[in-house]
């Protein structure tokens, strides 16, 4: 019996080591992270969020092309004065919600002169329960939101200088949508969100990172981030890691397990980070 035992725990050992490979390995963007949701204690770790309405919206809903023959949606924001600086902000696994408008306000009024466009990655669905939060990510087809993307950029116009930021789901997508702008590219912000395994890929990547890490974090974890160092050094890019005593979305303030005094030090950061990158792309 002890060698059948020894052989099952071996199998049981190669599995999961298989599994966790694949949520940052060759798997496409949206699937890497979308396996989290048969995890049950990834669902349970986001406590569903506390009613919010945005009171008196600065902003507007606005459509746009996108090159699949739909249409794409984003919360817009323009800025006081005609300037090509522009923030894609990227929503969690709810969706585009009232709590990410308001932070794409938030930004807006701490950046100054900035024009921020909140897309919306589920094609108008927003979840209110776990259980509907984890369908709409597991349902998300990669394809379709890379034509959104495409939709965004394409809305902005060739002209724009784009800084990326997103948490959680959003915050791989912050990633990806600087990968896909391009040299159009400003600056990308990650909060615990899943970075690009693929070295071809990140090879392209033309500006600096800033992530924001959580300790406590399960799935972007220690072993995570370590490997997306490793690969950022060798291919001669710029990350800076900012890391908290928090779990995974930390900085959601309609999580129960929100940590106030760590979502205002890594906003602090995040400010500072855009106004470098736009203030470099100005120069030039």
């Amino acid at each position: 019996m002890k060698p059948i035992f020894v052989l099952l725990l071996t199998l049981v050992v190669m599995n999961s080591a298989l599994h966790s490979q694949s949520c940052c390995g060759p798997l496409g963007a949206t699937a890497s992270f979308a396996s989290f949701t048969h995890d049950k204690h990834f669902r349970n770790a986001h406590m569903e969020p506390a009613p919010f309405t945005l009171a008196a919206p600065r902003g507007a809903m606005i459509h746009f092309d996108c090159a699949d023959g739909n249409t794409g949606q984003a919360y817009e924001l323009k800025a006081q004065n005609p300037t090509n600086q522009w923030v894609f902000v990227i929503h969690e696994w709810w969706g585009l919600n009232d709590h990410v408008k308001h932070d794409a306000e938030q930004l807006q009024q701490d950046l100054g002169n900035v024009n921020v466009l909140a897309l919306d990655l589920y094609d108008g669905k927003v979840a209110s329960t776990r259980d509907s939060a984890a369908k709409y990510m597991s349902e998300a087809n990669e394809t379709r939101i890379r034509s959104i993307i495409s939709g965004a950029i394409a809305h902005v116009g060739e002209e724009a200088h784009v800084c990326t930021i997103g948490w959680c789901f959003g915050g791989g997508w912050s990633l990806q949508g600087s990968l896909m702008l391009g040299k159009q590219a400003g600056g990308c912000v990650m909060y615990y969100g899943m970075p690009e395994a693929d070295e071809k890929k990140l090879a392209t990547l033309s500006v600096p990172v800033l992530f924001i890490f959580a300790k406590k974090d399960a799935w972007i974890n220690a072993n995570v981030l370590k490997s997306f160092e490793e690969r950022m050094k060798r291919l001669h890019k710029k990350l800076s890691v900012h890391s908290y005593n928090a779990d995974h979305a930390f900085a959601n303030p309609s999580n129960p397990i929100y940590d106030k005094e760590a979502t205002e030090d890594a906003h602090k950061h995040t400010v500072a980070f855009l106004r470098e990158q736009i203030e470099a792309s100005v120069k030039h």
